[in-house]
């Protein structure tokens, strides 16, 4: 009822402060205490709710805009401030809606064009020739162990696999921008993020076979790698469940004073889920140093972006939280090195999240449990497979520079594939973990219900021997 009553006392005021505008004529004029009420207990209090603040204007254009003496605000230099709750805001007297988007797309930006040329007048990072060939030869290495681990797949020599054909650029050339003490949350496309970190070919292979060797003791799915000692937390197959928490990591880093920042890695898909809304609001507010990073391939598993949403992609969602954000060719190496460097530089030194949205394509099916011929042209895939390929992309603008030759090139790609080969044997050679770690690392004492169910499926090992592998000790 107080609020409606001040609200009510302002719009007198805008009536009465038009009406002697017009009896006074042109010249100069300012409100005096007989015109504008009091709106608070007494005179000198000025913020509330409904506090209001006029400033004198030129009396002509003032009266022009008061011809309508049913118009409850006066426009042009009259105007009307009011504090509400987040910050004070002007009135118009027109009713216009905040269209649903804009007239012309939010641009891309870019350093290498098709040919693997600098544009002319383009800003980037400049990077030296050693980590120029080190991004290069594991953007190489990434691409031969995703097609020799697929085709393992499709020999069932291991249960799953999915590859980051197409985002070479957006995996390796983020990891070069980071440090080693940041905190990396990845969706399951980002591999290539953890061998620049130093994650080995043996390593890979060993959680892709769910051997001794593996981390996670077998108990994931392929591709599910993680490791404590490179900052890189474990591959979760719900969507988006680690954005919120990488905001938590990044707050964490803020509390204790850390040189360092919080990435998460998502895809389009992934910004349909709640998770993505609720860790954009959650990080603007507590100003963490998260980089949201969106790899905007097309195509969350069939859908197309097309029908995901009506906004101008991801980028503008950032603007809607209050978070600074930049799309980016996520094809182009220089500029997907240069937007994290400079977004990992502003989330660290002026404590704010960065969203940074990388178009891109997802050349290969979302995983060897999909056939994406069936919902897309073979020859769309064919293009951006040659025609629009980060690797080779990259690879005219370093042997432009003459850092680079064909004989290095095949030395390259026969050492990785022998090694990755080499890495396959060994880990099929190495035993698998027990049945009973099916059971720990949970409670520190195992509970009733758990070792029943351990006796239960021993028993049912025993009934039924055939239906089990051989190679798993009971």
């Amino acid at each position: 009822m107080a609020a409606w009553l001040s609200s009510e006392l302002a719009r007198r005021a805008a009536r009465r402060i038009a009406g002697e505008l017009r009896r006074r004529g042109p010249g100069p004029w300012f409100p005096s205490s007989s015109t504008v009420p009091v709106l608070g207990p007494t005179a000198g209090y000025h913020r509330g709710f409904c506090s209001v603040r006029r400033f004198a204007g030129d009396t002509a254009a003032a009266t022009a805009t008061a011809e309508d003496s049913d118009n409850e605000f006066a426009a042009g230099e009259l105007q009307q401030v009011v504090d509400f709750p987040g910050g004070k805001l002007s009135f118009v007297g027109e009713m216009n809606f905040v269209p649903e988007s804009q007239r012309e797309r939010i641009k891309c930006y870019r350093v290498l064009d098709d040919d693997g040329g600098i544009i002319y007048s383009s800003r980037f990072q400049e990077v030296s020739k050693e980590l120029a060939l080190k991004m290069y030869s594991s953007m190489v290495t990434l691409q031969i162990m995703d097609t020799i681990f697929y085709e393992a797949q499709r020999q069932g020599r291991i249960s799953f696999y999915l590859t980051s054909n197409g985002e070479e650029a957006i995996n390796i050339a983020s990891a070069a921008a980071l440090s080693a003490d940041d905190i990396v949350l990845p969706q399951y496309r980002e591999p290539g993020v953890l061998l620049w970190r130093g994650f080995t070919l043996q390593e890979f292979a060993n959680q892709l076979f769910g051997n001794k060797m593996d981390y996670g003791k077998g108990r994931q799915m392929p591709i599910h790698y993680g490791s404590n000692r490179l900052n890189y937390f474990t591959v979760s197959s719900p969507i988006a469940t680690q954005l919120p928490q990488a905001v938590g990591a990044a707050y964490s880093l803020k509390m204790d004073k850390k040189d360092a920042c919080a990435i998460t890695y998502f895809g389009d898909g992934g910004t349909s889920e709640g998770d993505f809304h609720a860790a954009l609001n959650f990080a603007a507010v507590t100003e963490a140093p998260v980089i949201f990073f969106c790899r905007n391939n097309g195509w969350a598993i069939s859908t197309p972006t097309t029908e995901q949403f009506r906004s101008d992609g991801i980028v503008t969602r950032g603007q809607a939280y209050g978070i600074r954000s930049i799309r980016v060719d996520g094809n182009d190496t220089l500029a997907v090195y240069s937007a994290v460097h400079a977004a990992r530089e502003m989330a660290i030194t002026e404590g704010r999240p960065i969203l940074i949205e990388a178009m891109t394509y997802r050349v290969g099916h979302h995983s060897t449990s999909d056939d994406s011929t069936k919902y897309r042209l073979a020859d769309e895939i064919e293009h951006w497979r040659t025609a629009r390929d980060p690797v080779s992309r990259y690879r005219k603008w370093v042997q432009g520079n003459s850092w680079w030759c064909d004989a290095e090139e095949t030395e390259l790609r026969n050492s990785v594939r022998q090694e990755i080969l080499q890495a396959i044997q060994v880990a099929e050679r190495i035993p698998k973990h027990g049945l009973a770690e099916l059971f720990t690392d949970v409670y520190d004492q195992v509970p009733s219900n758990l070792r029943e169910q351990q006796r239960s499926l021993l028993d049912t090992i025993n009934k039924h021997p055939s239906d089990y592998p051989t190679d798993v000790p009971v």
